[in-house]
């Protein structure tokens, strides 16, 4: 189910690129999807610790 949704958010946002205002920033597919989020990538990698108290 969730690459179902992936492959729409692509196709979404491809679109709505190819038609978006030149001063607007770009879409991503995470602009058009519900379960997936934009997560920024971590500079350095998280202890085991750190990693299973996000878990709870």
């Amino acid at each position: 189910m969730m690459r179902v949704e992936w492959g729409a958010g692509m196709v979404s946002s491809t679109i709505a690129n190819v038609n978006r205002d030149p001063n607007h920033p770009p879409f991503t597919p995470t602009d058009f999807t519900l379960h997936f989020t934009k997560v920024k990538a971590a500079i350095e990698p998280i202890s085991l610790e750190e990693a299973k108290a996000s878990w709870k």
